[in-house]
């Protein structure tokens, strides 16, 4: 397989975790940070489902406080308005996965792009903290589409906006439906897969599974 002449990440997940949040959420809720985090995350993922499907899109720093909302009172826990402010912003925070910075260094000279479900309002603010902004020719935000990830036109963004075929572009992603829906759409497509996580059923699998993003175009 020929070695693709531009790399497009995922954000969430891949490059930044999700669940760095726990820490902050654990401050305000004492032992119940990491349960709140990965149920703010499901939830979080889910309305960008329904929301593209139901045609009635928020934005996703909307998205991710309605899911906050949820996942505070079907867990029955009180924070006030300040306090999911607080929260909400760890959002712009998230730490990064420690290989990425290594990992999209070693990509070079081929371009390596952000592809997202978040906001540039969001999204620009973490790279540039993270200190992968030097790393990164680009970010695309699904904005530009006005409909989430998994759908198609997603994914032709980032072959308009590299001026490439899908299949000369690498994108790599550690949510398995993700991988699913940039490989049905004609990308090479790695996996990040870190939990061990059974591949996808509903659509064509990636190419490679690996389990750090160090893996990825070796």
């Amino acid at each position: 397989m020929a070695v693709p002449d531009a790399f497009v990440f995922d954000a969430y997940g891949t490059l930044f975790d999700p669940l760095s949040v726990t820490a902050r959420a654990d401050a305000l809720v004492p032992g119940r940070g990491a349960e709140l985090a990965k149920l703010w995350r499901a939830k979080q993922l889910e309305y960008t489902w329904l929301g593209s499907l139901m045609e009635a899109r928020g934005d996703f720093r909307r998205v991710t406080e309605q899911a906050l909302d949820y996942a505070l009172e079907a867990l029955a826990l009180d924070l006030d308005a300040k306090a999911r402010r607080e929260l909400a912003a760890a959002w712009l925070e998230l730490a990064p996965y420690p290989e990425a910075g290594r990992a999209l260094a070693r990509l070079a000279p081929r371009p390596c792009w952000i592809l997202s479900n978040g906001t540039r309002a969001m999204l620009d603010p973490l790279v540039d903290r993270s200190g992968l902004r030097a790393h990164v020719a680009g970010v695309l935000s699904v904005d530009e589409v006005g409909v989430y990830k998994p759908s198609p036109r997603v994914y032709a963004l980032a072959c308009e906006r590299l001026a490439l075929p899908a299949a000369r572009i690498g994108f790599v992603s550690s949510n398995g439906w993700d991988a699913t829906g940039a490989k049905a759409c004609g990308m090479t497509v790695w996996w990040v897969n870190r939990s061990g996580a059974p591949v996808e059923r509903h659509g064509p699998p990636p190419d490679f599974v690996v389990r750090s993003l160090d893996a990825v175009g070796a």
